[in-house]
Formats: C-alpha cells, structure tokens, sequence
C-alpha cells in the first residue's frame, strides 16, 4: 500500500494520466464542430445585415442599384442587431452555467443545440408582417434565441472537455475546442463569398436578389448543429461531477471505462476502485456558493476571469463584428463606380483574408503552444501586443486610413494577438481553476461577464466607429491594458490536476492507492 497526497491519488489519477486515446478526440471533436457552429452564426451576421438592409430599406436616392443608407442613418439599431446575439449569449451562459452544476453536464449537453437549430431555422425564414413587426424585429428575436443556445455551450463543452482531459494536454484540448471558432469565422466568408457568386447575375439584374444570398448565409449554420447533436446527447456525464457533486463512484467506474481510461475491464476495481473511494469528498471545498467565494483567494480568480474577459470583448466584439465598417473605412472594397456586387464581393475577401492571415492561426498556435509556455504568458503576450497596435493605429489613424495594405497588415496582426492570446486563454482557463460543484457556474459567470463587454462594444462604442474612429480605437486600447494587468489575479494550471488547483481536496488528506496485481506479483 503506498500513500499518497489526495491531489495525486484522486479518482481521477488514472483519467489525468491515461494515454490520449478516441475518447478524447471524440470528446474535441463534437465540442468542437459545436463551437464551429457558434463562431459562424455569431460572425456572420455582419457579414449579412448589409445585405438585408439593402433589400428591405432600399436608397433614398431612388436608384435601384444604388446601396441602402441604413447603417449609417440607423447606427444605434444596426448595433442593436449585432449585438442581439450576445444579449442572449450572457443569458444563456448564466442559465446553462448554473444547470450544468445544478443537474449535472450530461443532463444539458445538446440542449443548447437544440435550441440552436429551432432559432438557426427561425432566423433564415424571417420576414416582415404586413401589419405588425417588420423583418428586423423578428431577425433580432431568433438571434436572442439563438444566442441563448450558443451561451449555454461555453460552460458545457469548456467543462465536459476539461473534466475529461489529461493534465498534460487539457489546455490543448480544450483550446482547440474554442479553436474551431476560427474555423466559423473563416466559413462564414467564405460561404458568403460562393453565395454571392452563384447569384452574381441576379444580383447584377436586381440587387433585391441578396435576400437569397443573406438567408443561405444564415441557413449554413444549422448543418454543424444538426451534425452534432445526436454525439452530444450521448456523451456520459463527467465522472469527477459524478463522485465530487453527486457522490456516485459505480457511475463514475461505469464513466471513466466508458472513456477507454483502463485497458481491459480486469484492471477496473483493482485499480480504480480504491483512489476512487478516495477521493470522494470529506473535508472538500466549501458547500454554499457565497461560503466558498466569500474566500478573498478564491473571489480574487472569479474577478480575474470575469474581468479578463469582460475586458477582451469589448475590442474583440467591437472589431470583429464591425469588420465590414473598418473596411470601408480604409475604403477597402470601397472603389469609386463599382457594383453593388463587387463591393459585397470584395468586403467578404476582406473577411478572409483577415481570417486567414491572422484569425484562424492565431487559434492554433495557442493549441500548439499553451502546454509548453502555459495560459498567464499567451493572455499577458496578447493583451501587451494588442494594447500596442491599437495605440498605434488610433494614433496614425489620418495616415494609415489612406493606406490599407499597411491598415490591414497591422489589423490583422492584432487579430492574430486576439486568439494567440486572450481570446483562447479567458476561454480555458476557467474551465481549470474552479471546484467541480462550481465550475460550469464560474465558467458561465466569466462568459458571461465577457457577452457584456461585448455589448458594450458593440452597442455603446461601434455606432460611433465611422465619425469618431480614433477614439474608438483608443478606447479599445486602454481598456486591453487593464485586461493585462487584471491577468494577474490568475494562477498558473498548466501541469496540474484540476483538485490541485481548485483546491478540491484538503492537501493533508492522505489517501491510499492501489497498485495493479500485475506489479504487485
């Protein structure tokens, strides 16, 4: 018999040390081709509400090819709809957030993406009443909807794949989960570019023709979703939710085999039985919510999380979803006598190559390098880099506007700053530090606390985005400054179980583990 801290010799030892195996992929891949699926639906909207302006609030001029003067009449409302998404998000990442801990993960998994599909297909067919709401009211209710969907997946795929994963790739799994938004963002172009090209005749003939292009736009995003759901319905619960909320070890023992975590069923009570017996809680975390963030150490890191990412939205939404107003700003796409088409065309190869260049790498230098540089130095490496360019484009803004392979060159640095930075690691990193009974909780609070500084840059900084440029980007920079100095709040997870660092555990618990018989002999 060896003893052993509790950390060491938890139920999960064997889970947070097993070989990366199909379950892990598994568990990677329909988290995220779910998160595949949000980034598009959220991203693309920016993408397609020029279009629908254009259609059902034509010119003032008169002319029928020339372009709707909606966006820029109408700055607060265009806000509104961008930001309806997220206003529903911060809802469904509190409510999911809380169920996730309050039912358990198993329990929720999928509900969110049925909830996706319903508001996804609503969204597409949405159209005004001859007497009664007209096209946006009804857009913006779906998009709250759907965006109570997408909430709900932060805390459940963060948490379900965290709880699953080894401690020697955990970050990497679960940032490349939240990889796959960048995947959304690159396909949301790309799906409007085909788009427009398979109706580029029509379009020519009679720009209300985009009402095919916005609407095909909007429809893709129900196809990861209905891809996904069955898997997610089907996943077994979280075996540390299991033994650490609803102290059931057999269920546990059924779950970690259930994940290939043991070799062969044989090894199975003699080798898990034991650190799972103890690592069932005795002197654990505190019971009650309020008791155990009542703790100035553990309050501290809800802070640090919640800030960190209430912080990044408001620049990464504010941008982001502003992408199309940045580019014609610089007057990208923006050519003096060209088509309606050719300037739909050219703002969503401007998306791409934004995504290509920066976006969709930045992602996935951090899932190749967060487990050897670890979380707190890509969030301070982020933050820093993008608190910079920021600055600077703001200050050159009179010359770099005139500019815009230098414009975009810079930009879509900061882009590649945003995910090989803050935009991954706030995602991550409070999937780690928090206690299994409230882990999906904290996670949906963090999440949530960033849909608001998302709707702080979408709707109190973006309408002023083209009279007063500069000091949005200002503004953006200052408040990444403070994100990087609220990083350090943070501890450090990287090479430790998630007990070690949530504290799960009393540290002067001594637990007895059990070697397999094949040693013992």
């Amino acid at each position: 018999m060896l003893a052993v801290s509790a950390p060491k010799a938890s139920a999960f030892a064997h889970l947070d040390d097993s070989k990366l195996g199909w379950f892990h992929l598994r568990a990677i891949i329909v988290s995220g081709v779910g998160f595949f699926g949000d980034a598009y639906d959220v991203f693309v909207i920016g993408l397609a509400l020029p279009m629908v302006y254009r259609v059902y609030y034509p010119p003032n001029s008169g002319s029928s090819f020339a372009d709707s003067t909606f966006q820029s009449d109408q700055p607060h409302i265009d806000a509104l709809m961008k930001a309806s998404t997220s206003w529903g998000n911060l809802v469904g990442q509190l409510g999911f957030g809380y169920l996730g801990d309050k039912l358990g993960r198993k329990k929720m998994y999928g509900v969110e993406l049925i909830i996706m599909i319903i508001a996804a297909i609503g969204s597409t067919l949405s159209s005004s009443a001859v007497r009664g709401f007209g096209i946006l009211t009804v857009l913006g209710a779906w998009r709250f909807f759907l965006g109570i969907g997408i909430g709900g997946d932060y805390p459940m795929s963060a948490t379900i794949t965290s709880e699953f994963a080894q401690v020697r790739n955990r970050g990497r799994m679960v940032a490349a989960v939240f990889a796959m938004q960048g995947i959304g963002i690159l396909v949301g172009g790309l799906v409007t570019l085909i788009a427009l090209v398979a109706f580029q005749d029509k379009i020519r003939e009679d720009p209300l023709n985009l009402d095919y292009v916005w609407r095909i736009m909007l429809g893709f995003g129900i196809i990861p979703a209905l891809f996904t759901v069955y898997f997610r319905l089907t996943m077994p619960e979280s075996p540390r939710y299991k033994v650490n909320v609803e102290g059931d070890i057999e269920g546990a023992m059924e779950d970690l085999k259930k994940a290939h975590v043991f070799e062969s069923d044989d090894t199975i009570t003699e080798v898990a039985k034991a650190p799972v017996e103890a690592a069932k809680p005795r002197r654990v975390v505190a019971s009650s919510f309020s008791e155990y963030f009542g703790q100035w150490k553990n309050m501290r890191v809800l802070i640090g999380t919640c800030y960190c990412w209430f912080a990044l939205d408001i620049a990464w939404y504010g941008l982001t979803l502003n992408s199309q107003v940045v580019l014609t700003l610089i007057n990208y796409g923006g050519t003096k006598g060209a088509s309606m088409y050719e300037n739909f065309y050219q703002k969503a190869v401007g998306n791409i190559i934004i995504a290509c260049m920066g976006t969709v790498p930045g992602y996935w230098v951090t899932v190749l390098l967060i487990e050897r540089l670890g979380r707190k130095p890509i969030q301070f490496l982020g933050f820093f880099v993008i608190t910079i360019i920021l600055f600077i484009l703001a200050i050159f803004y009179d010359n770099l506007s005139s500019n815009a392979p230098v414009f975009l060159t810079l930009y879509t640095i900061a882009q590649f700053f945003f995910n090989f930075g803050p935009n991954e690691t706030t995602f991550v990193i409070p999937s780690e530090v928090f206690p299994t009974r409230f882990r999906s909780t904290a996670h949906g609070m963090s999440a949530a606390a960033g849909k608001l500084g998302a709707i702080i840059g979408v709707q109190a900084v973006g309408p002023f985005f083209k009279t007063n440029v500069k000091i949005c980007l200002f503004t953006f920079s200052f408040v990444m400054a403070t994100g990087f100095l609220a990083t350090f709040l943070l501890p450090e997870p990287k090479g430790k179980t998630l007990e070690e660092i949530s504290g799960e555990y009393d540290e002067q618990d001594e637990v007895q583990d059990v070697a397999p018989k094949a040693e013992k002999a």
